[in-house]
């Protein structure tokens, strides 16, 4: 690749392509990178820098890059069905096949599946189901959804009031009526609780007291990831998810799991709701379910739901052009093929996810690092400048933003949320590469650490 076709490209995209989450006056003085091939856990740019993709794309292309199995399945279907709509009566063998695939790998009690081609989309699709699930129930006024402050659950109108992100709300005039927020399961940056445990069921109890506040009659439902992903790798303490369930069981409330980030194997199972032991209502999902190759998302229905809808409801007045496209459905059938043909979940449980976490605990020990957390094959680091009293950077200092810079410098892609850096490390990980993440990312530490000032052992 020559210079003069970087420079080209550069200033294409600065001309014409808004990027998503971008402020686009910085990106304009400092220039794309413009990412030209992939292989396996690798990514190189348009000048030959090559990269270990520590975020598997966005959480999602979890089996690496280039996988012909997953190529040749959307050949196949372009060839023989390259699309059709599930409108008017109306189906097609690939969404009919994946629909009965998923709901074999789902927990118990699901039999059901909405598709979308998003997380976004299906999270809009979750308020739909939700209210319209107890208005056949002759509960018209349920309507409220209680979700998390810093929760991430997409950036359309309706998936971003239920997001607890103040500054995508102030963008836009949101949130939409009937979404409330309550705090996250954050306690490193939360809380004067020493106790992790207590401060788990502290903050599953803000829940009793905001259903109790609203009117238990007027609460149709709580949403939340298993393990918050874009708000900062938030991983909740143990005794937080068993008190969440206790709580919406004894309102009746419907429970929601965001599986977007968490669903296909990022924690071990084939859903997070399974690692933390929980049983939702419903379950969006997305990414990880055709490892990125095709845009397809959708709602696990479980039958509270499902049955209510199909026995007393009429048309559901909800849907997308592209909703089960053939396509996208087919490489989702060659995505799931793969992990259960090639036992992927399994050894991750037996190898990747424990091989992980010795590694990524050594890097706690950095002068830098606060905290180094990890369930499955999720990642976060605590950057701060005083490791004993949890004492962040002033927020002009942007540590998190130099700590990605100086990982991109040193051929690693790890995501910076404030000063959190976060990884999801690709399922095909071997040991070496493992090694070389947490080199790289220690190299990095120390980059930082030099440009911030920081004394060794702070």
């Amino acid at each position: 690749m020559n210079n003069q076709d970087l420079q080209r490209w550069q200033e294409l995209d600065r001309e014409h392509f808004l990027h998503p989450f971008t402020d686009h006056r910085e990106l304009a003085a400092r220039g794309t990178r413009v990412i030209t091939r992939a292989e396996g856990a690798w990514l190189w740019d348009a000048t030959g820098h090559r990269l270990l993709d520590a975020m598997s794309g966005l959480w999602c292309v979890n089996l690496g890059y280039g996988r012909q199995e997953l190529v040749a399945a959307a050949t196949q279907q372009l060839q023989s069905l390259p699309y059709y709509n599930s409108f008017f009566q109306c189906t097609h063998p690939p969404a009919i096949e994946l629909a009965a695939e998923l709901c074999a790998i789902a927990p118990p009690g699901f039999n059901r599946v909405f598709f979308t081609n998003s997380g976004s989309e299906a999270n809009d699709t979750v308020i739909r189901l939700v209210r319209y699930y107890w208005s056949l129930l002759g509960k018209p006024d349920r309507q409220l959804i209680i979700a998390r402050r810093n929760a991430y659950h997409g950036s359309t109108v309706g998936a971003a009031s239920l997001s607890g992100m103040p500054w995508m709300h102030a963008q836009a005039g949101l949130p939409i009526p009937g979404i409330l927020h309550i705090e996250e399961p954050y306690w490193f940056g939360q809380t004067d609780i020493e106790d992790p445990e207590a401060f788990g069921r502290h903050v599953a109890g803000q829940l009793a007291a905001a259903i109790e506040n609203a009117g238990a009659d007027k609460v149709a439902a709580f949403i939340a990831e298993p393990v918050q992903g874009a708000g900062g790798a938030i991983m909740p303490p143990a005794s937080y998810w068993p008190e969440i369930q206790r709580i919406c069981d004894h309102y009746g409330i419907l429970l929601v799991a965001d599986e977007v980030i968490t669903g296909f194997g990022r924690l071990g199972q084939w859903f997070g709701s399974q690692h933390f032991g929980i049983r939702p209502d419903l379950m969006s999902f997305a990414k990880g379910v055709t490892c990125g190759y095709q845009p397809l998302g959708g709602v696990m229905v479980g039958d509270r739901v499902a049955e209510v809808l199909v026995a007393q409801g009429g048309e559901f007045f909800h849907g997308f052009t592209y909703s089960g496209h053939p396509v996208a459905c087919a490489v989702a059938r060659a995505n799931l093929r793969i992990l259960r043909e090639e036992q992927i979940i399994a050894q991750l449980q037996d190898r990747l996810i424990p091989a992980f976490a010795r590694r990524w605990q050594k890097l706690g020990t950095h002068p830098l690092v606060g905290e180094a957390r990890s369930v499955g094959l999720i990642g976060a680091l605590e950057l701060v400048s005083n490791k004993s009293g949890r004492q962040r950077f002033p927020k002009a200092l942007k540590a998190g933003e130099r700590c990605r810079d100086f990982c991109i410098e040193q051929g690693l892609v790890m995501r910076a949320v404030g000063d959190t850096m976060i990884v999801a490390p690709p399922f095909i990980l071997d040991e070496a590469q493992l090694d070389e993440l947490v080199d790289k990312a220690w190299r990095a530490l120390d980059l930082t650490q030099q440009a911030l000032g920081v004394a060794a052992g702070a």
